[in-house]
């Protein structure tokens, strides 16, 4: 199979098509090359953060890049075989750690598994927490036979990040044949976490005091948690809401900025979790996306022997973010995503028959 042709300005043209090519690239052991990478973004083209994956991926397989550079619009890369064992990898003062693990931990637990240990922001705006990894992503991942614990040494606020945590990466367990959250069923619990580094501890207090009076207003019963984190050079605060439904989990994580009272933090988690009560989705918006990628890989057989190895799942919404991941995903894998008129979701092998 030959190289794969990606398009950068196709969808919503963020990062994501950089990510998962990467990610794709070193399991599938197919080249690709990008074009008008990050079209829709300002400034375009890919930026220190995109380069940090690119880095993450030549150290766990070597290969080769051309065009790794900032503000580089294209980008050709050819993977070489991953190697399992242990990593240390810097994102920079502008990188996510969270998107850089969810860059290079699958290729990682299918070579055979080890470590990440990656320093940088673990807590930042369009990225999701080191919470919503460790509440959210990593129990929808092990559904898959993938498991990881994670441990947070610093956290990383934005602007200053210098945060790091330590991932340790099982090897792929067997997997499942059939996924599905297609309803969430009955509430179970709602867990408040509001967290805050280098700052008075008094304004983790009132995020959560305020979370929970507005889950109360919403007649939502709830119980929180408050603590500090280590943190070096940074400073910061979080709330983040974890819901426990029947079938599913959705977490919501607000950030705290200079300006904004810790209140308005506290309201803003559950302002995010009241809109995904009035959907009719199992799953939040963001893990909607991120469970296409484990989900091609159980379509696709990479995971092993799974029948009829598909995965059907209703997300919050449908967002371009969704179906821009979808298509590319079909480009490295024969794994087919399509969505039906009630916005469920299905990742199935391309020989299996349409189920609608």
């Amino acid at each position: 199979m030959g190289t794969v042709e990606l398009d950068g300005s196709e969808g919503e043209g963020g990062g994501q098509i950089l990510r998962s090519a990467l990610s794709l690239s070193l399991i599938t052991g197919r080249p690709f090359h990008l074009v008008n990478a990050r079209a829709h973004r300002d400034p375009p083209g890919l930026r220190p953060q995109h380069l940090a994956c690119v880095r993450g991926a030549l150290a766990l397989g070597g290969g080769r890049c051309e065009g790794a550079q900032v503000g580089a619009s294209e980008l050709h890369f050819e993977p070489g075989p991953v190697r399992p064992g242990d990593y240390v990898l810097e994102v920079g003062t502008a990188g996510s750690t969270p998107l850089l693990f969810q860059c290079l931990v699958y290729p990682l637990a299918l070579a055979g598994g080890g470590s990440l240990t990656l320093r940088g922001g673990t807590h930042l705006p369009h990225s999701p927490s080191y919470h919503y990894l460790s509440g959210i992503w990593r129990p929808m991942a092990r559904a898959y036979g993938l498991d990881t614990t994670l441990r947070l040494v610093h956290a990383g606020f934005y602007p200053e990040r210098a945060g790091e945590f330590v991932a340790e990466v099982a090897p792929v367990d067997a997997p499942p044949g059939l996924v599905e959250w297609t309803a969430r069923g009955m509430l179970r619990d709602i867990a408040v976490g509001s967290f805050v580094g280098g700052l008075p501890f008094g304004i983790a207090e009132r995020q959560s005091q305020a979370a929970v009076a507005a889950l109360r207003e919403h007649g939502l019963p709830s119980h929180a948690e408050n603590r500090p984190l280590s943190t070096l050079h940074s400073r910061g605060s979080v709330t983040f809401v974890l819901a426990q439904f029947e079938r599913s989990l959705a977490g919501f994580t607000a950030l705290g900025r200079r300006g904004l009272p810790a209140e308005d933090v506290g309201r803003a988690a559950v302002d995010s979790l009241a809109r995904f009560m009035e959907s009719g989705g199992a799953v939040d918006a963001h893990l909607g996306d991120q469970i296409l990628l484990p989900a091609a890989l159980l379509a696709a057989g990479r995971l092993g022997p799974a029948s009829p190895g598909t995965t059907r799942f209703t997300p919050e919404r449908v967002t371009e973010h969704l179906t821009t991941h979808a298509r590319l995903l079909e480009r490295f894998l024969p794994v087919r995503v399509t969505v039906d008129a009630e916005g469920t979701v299905e990742v199935a092998p391309t020989s299996a028959p349409a189920n609608h």
